[in-house]
């Protein structure tokens, strides 16, 4: 069960990493753009992490998904990205609580702390977008 979670999760952190990349485009506001910049770069070390946590489970990495429409709209954007964020965190809370060996904690936990952060970011973006 933890290695298909871990698989659904290196999924989503591939996909969230290139729709913040994406929604980074849709402002020129600094502060929104440093939120947003700030979980595509946690996104990504995310990604990386778990795709070498998978590794040392099953001796492979996880293809690459299909990369996300582009966002288009700043405030439809952060309300996808805050629901997806709190639904990693849901994601994270199962798997930590199911860690097979003691390598996984760090970047699991790391993971749990920075989506609640995100989530955070993107709701304050949501509120301040007209």
């Amino acid at each position: 069960m933890f290695v298909t979670q871990l698989r659904n999760a290196v999924e989503e952190k591939y996909k969230s990493y290139f729709y913040y990349k994406s929604m980074y485009q849709l402002t020129n506001d600094l502060l929104w753009q440093e939120f947003i910049r700030h979980a595509y770069e946690d996104e990504k070390s995310h990604y990386e992490m778990f795709q070498q946590l998978h590794y040392i489970m099953t001796n492979e990495f996880v293809p690459n998904p299909k990369k996300p429409a582009p966002c288009t709209n700043l405030k439809e954007s952060a309300k996808n990205a805050l629901v997806s964020e709190l639904e990693a965190v849901e994601q994270c809370k199962e798997m930590f609580l199911t860690i097979p060996f003691e390598e996984a904690y760090d970047p699991i936990f790391i993971a749990l702390h920075d989506d609640m952060e995100h989530a955070i970011r993107m709701s304050t973006i949501f509120n301040g977008v007209n």
